[in-house]
């Protein structure tokens, strides 16, 4: 296994008679301290042992040589055939061994069905991932030194990261030169006794109508206060909105960022934890959820015929749709694995939550839910359209209602709400109606919003950049090279990002091309399918690469970036004091640096007063770079929160409020855990 958790729960579904030991992951790796790949003779990687993975080996070797037969059962995917493939060579397996074994959850039932069909290591997988490590090493160890070079020291570059930071700082560039524009609605309350209700206006002589202006929007109303208006349509339909689909890695990492507030690097850590199996009391260690590194939306026959039936019993036979649904994956998807689901639906969130910590319960839940609600029936609303016609104006009015729950009783996807509890008049074609007045409000158009974890995972999957396994690592990472930052729980690029991107895409416009780089996905992808040569692939990419790096060599100029002016003076020195960027986040330093090595931390004032002092509230980290909020007055006043706590106190018990986001919206939520008031306070 890669894991010490997996063998230990394989050890228990396996009995006296194996031997279950853990790799701890990737045994052998390309070396640190060096390239550790031969361009000249086929671009041949250079692996040694991992450091500290010696005593390990010993271990392993030693157990083999005393079994009748060694499985491994790494992974089920390109990373995993990779260490399988070195592990059969470390302790000398045949070539054609048939070793190798793998199983999408980790259950009793799946693991000794593993058993019965052990198969060759599979090398067109691991050429894949040979492929992938020898493209990112070439791309990482060649243009990090030449950055260190020319723009700063630490900084990386990547063949998948760089493209990431490039769409932020794009999406930053849009949203920088966006002209906003005036536009202006007209909504007429119309009367049908004893009912009011809104309606807006839409079309004139059957063109949408468009308002750019105040005056444009006075003239429209005083030409509608004239007329006498009539229902021109009445449309009454039912519609379905269907389950949506079972989890993938990219839709798992956004829906726990919206519903959860999890980054996708916790998302996967707890996920990982779920599939590697946990102790749920009489029914032991298991496997609660299937391999969480996938693209496809398929479900296996025995699991959807299980969900099927525990729906008819839970919910009623309504619920259970009449074919199964069966979703499609992405075309670019590898189809290699399950969707994401938990290995047993029997064993629902409430059922094991004393056997779970809270975030292993709250995203168990999430994955069960989400599941059991893509087996079940549509959602259906009852909808009413109607149209509104005075003189050459016509309004339009849309409600709706649940008639049906479906899915819905289980799971609450992130779309635009459906129903409208404002109930309109039973109404027919040619009624009049009783005007009761127009309102006209002012509108701008809006930049394109910044990249949050969960969007940005999703370009990355639209955009057929980087796999599952990737989008994680790839966040973590432009994040602490500190190309982008985390403002509001939106990325927003430094200068040092801006800076980056634009020297790598004009030297490098190949590695910084998008399409290029979901090219060389695909091209993976295809190594893996024995349709292309892992070594040819890597040289029609190097070939033209290296010519451009010695150009740049020569052609960059060293750039300086001027640190930040904090405004203030050094104790110590009497020189001005920057602002630098640590491990930690912003800090500030003595200009004269290494002679002055005075620091102190910044204290970053967020616009809001302390709620029990009325000092300015200042943005702090702990150690480990957790972003905190406290008072300047410190240690006079010992205020500290989380969250970024509001002047305003809980109308309830008077008691200090904090800002909360979940779902589009933005929420103050008393902080008194006896009272919990929350009201929402504006859109997002």
């Amino acid at each position: 296994m890669e894991s010490a958790a997996k063998a230990k729960t394989i050890s228990k579904f396996l009995g006296r008679n194996y031997k279950v030991m853990a790799s701890v992951g990737h045994i052998k790796d390309l070396p640190k301290s060096k390239l550790g790949v031969d361009v000249d003779n086929g671009f041949t990687p250079q692996y040694i042992t991992i450091r500290g993975k010696g005593e390990l080996l010993k271990d392993i070797r030693e157990e083999s040589d005393k079994a009748s037969q060694v499985l491994l059962a790494t992974d089920p995917d390109r990373e995993g055939e990779a260490i399988a493939w070195h592990l059969s060579n470390t302790i000398n397996l045949p070539e054609q061994a048939p070793c190798r074994i793998e199983f999408n959850e980790i259950t009793r039932d799946a693991v000794r069905q593993a058993l019965k069909s052990p198969r060759p290591v599979d090398m067109d997988r691991v050429n894949a991932q040979q492929a992938r490590r020898v493209l990112d090493r070439l791309v990482g160890y060649t243009l990090s030194p030449l950055l260190w070079a020319k723009v700063k020291k630490g900084l990386s570059a990547g063949r998948v990261q760089s493209v990431a930071v490039r769409l932020i700082c794009e999406r930053e560039r849009e949203i920088q030169e966006f002209q906003p524009a005036e536009y202006w609605t007209i909504d007429g309350q119309f009367r049908f006794a004893p009912k009011v209700f809104t309606a807006r206006l839409v079309a004139r002589n059957k063109d949408k109508v468009e308002i750019n202006n105040q005056e444009t929007a006075r003239r429209i109303v005083a030409e509608l206060e004239k007329q006498e208006f009539l229902v021109s349509r009445v449309e009454k339909k039912q519609k379905k909105r269907n389950p949506v689909p079972p989890f993938i890695t990219s839709t798992l990492q956004q829906e726990a960022y919206k519903k959860l507030g999890f980054t996708s690097k916790r998302t996967m850590r707890v996920a990982q934890e779920l599939y590697e199996g946990l102790n749920v009391g009489p029914e032991g260690t298991v496997g609660l959820v299937t391999y969480i590194r996938t693209d496809s939306t398929r479900v296996s026959s025995e699991a959807q015929a299980e969900a099927l039936a525990f729906i008819a019993d839970k919910f009623g036979q309504p619920y259970v749709p009449g074919k199964p649904n069966v979703y499609k994956s992405r075309k670019s998807a590898q189809d290699a694995h399950e969707a994401i689901r938990p290995t047993s639906v029997a064993r629902t969130p409430d059922s094991i939550k004393t056997f779970l910590g809270r975030d292993q319960y709250r995203l168990y839940k999430l994955i069960w839910e989400r599941f059991v609600a893509s087996q079940m029936s549509a959602a259906v609303y009852d909808t009413v359209t109607l149209e509104i016609t005075g003189g050459e104006y016509t309004f339009r009015t849309t409600s709706s209602s649940l008639e049906f729950p479906g899915y819905l009783s289980v799971y609450q996807d992130n779309t635009d709400e459906e129903e409208r509890k404002d109930e309109l008049p039973n109404l027919r074609q040619g009624q009049k109606l009783d005007v009761v007045g127009f309102s006209s409000e002012q509108h701008f158009t809006q930049p394109p919003p910044r990249y949050t974890e969960a969007s940005l995972v999703k370009m990355l999957e639209e955009r057929n950049i980087g796999r599952p396994s990737t989008y994680a690592p790839i966040i973590d990472t432009i994040l602490r090279r500190g190309y982008v930052e985390r403002k509001n729980k939106q990325f927003v690029p430094t200068e040092l990002g801006f800076i980056v991107v634009d020297l790598l895409k004009e030297h490098f416009p190949e590695i910084m091309d998008v399409e290029f780089t979901a090219n060389m996905e695909e091209n993976l992808d295809r190594i893996e399918e024995g349709e292309l040569n892992w070594q040819d692939t890597v040289r029609e990419f190097y070939t033209p690469f290296s010519a451009n790096l010695e150009k740049a060599k020569q052609q960059i100029e060293k750039v300086e970036i001027k640190p930040e002016e904090a405004g203030k003076d050094c104790p110590q020195s009497g020189r001005p004091m920057v602002i630098r960027t640590g491990r930690f986040g912003k800090f500030l330093a003595c200009s004269g640096f290494p002679d002055c090595r005075y620091t102190e931390s910044l204290n970053e004032e967020v616009g809001v007063k302390c709620p029990q002092c009325g000092e300015q509230i200042i943005a702090l980290r702990t150690k480990k770079g957790r972003r905190f909020y406290g008072c300047k007055g410190y240690p006079v006043c010992d205020f500290r929160s989380w969250n970024l706590p509001s002047e305003k106190k809980c109308p309830r018990c008077e008691t200090v409020m904090v800002r909360k986001s979940g779902k589009g919206k933005e929420y103050l939520v008393c902080t008194n855990s006896q009272c919990r008031y929350r009201e929402e306070e504006a859109r997002l």
